[in-house]
């Protein structure tokens, strides 16, 4: 399997079962059927307290599978596009498929991408608290429940990130989640 399937795959399946809000109870005598993207039902709004959840949720799923590709499969000598870059098809899957927003957060380090710099006052805030080591930082605004949290970078990311670094000490990055929820 190609790295950028594997990592694909494993991301969308840890993904998917984070999104399951509940367990719902089995329907007796229906057949699972097919369901066609275009018919399907809009995804509903979840209340501030499930979409922490699944924020949490979705963020440890993220880290471990970025984590877990970049160590396992990831070779800077083999050309291939680094496990962020691949998991960006993920967010924009996540994105279209579920309504859920997730991008990268520069914390510590040089900034790789442009599009990963703060862009608000809460990302400027996250940026400032993942500095600090808190675990979190969330914010509702306008509907839409935002979470930031820690993503590490290992030694193996500091060649790019912290190219000048003078130990090998992990260093902090940031993944946003945004998810619309329901007006309460």
């Amino acid at each position: 399997m190609k790295y950028s399937t594997m990592a694909f795959a494993i991301a969308a399946c840890l993904v998917s079962l984070t999104l399951l809000s509940e367990e719902q109870p089995e329907k007796p005598g229906k057949n699972i059927q097919a369901v066609d993207r275009e018919s399907a039902p809009p995804v509903p709004r979840p209340s501030l307290q499930e979409a922490r959840r699944q924020a949490g949720s979705l963020h440890t799923a993220i880290h471990a599978t970025l984590q877990a590709v970049h160590h396992r499969y990831y070779r800077e000598d083999e050309g291939l596009p680094i496990p962020a870059a691949v998991l960006k098809d993920v967010f924009a899957e996540l994105e279209q498929e579920q309504h859920v927003k997730l991008r990268w957060l520069a914390v510590e380090g040089q900034v790789m991408n442009s599009d990963h710099k703060p862009r608000d006052s809460f990302e400027e805030d996250a940026v400032k608290a993942l500095k600090a080591g808190e675990r979190e930082v969330e914010r509702v605004e306008d509907g839409v429940y935002r979470r930031a949290g820690p993503i590490t970078l290992t030694n193996q990311c500091l060649k790019c990130h912290v190219p000048d670094r003078k130990n090998t000490k992990n260093r902090t990055a940031g993944l946003i989640v945004s998810i619309a929820i329901k007006k309460e």
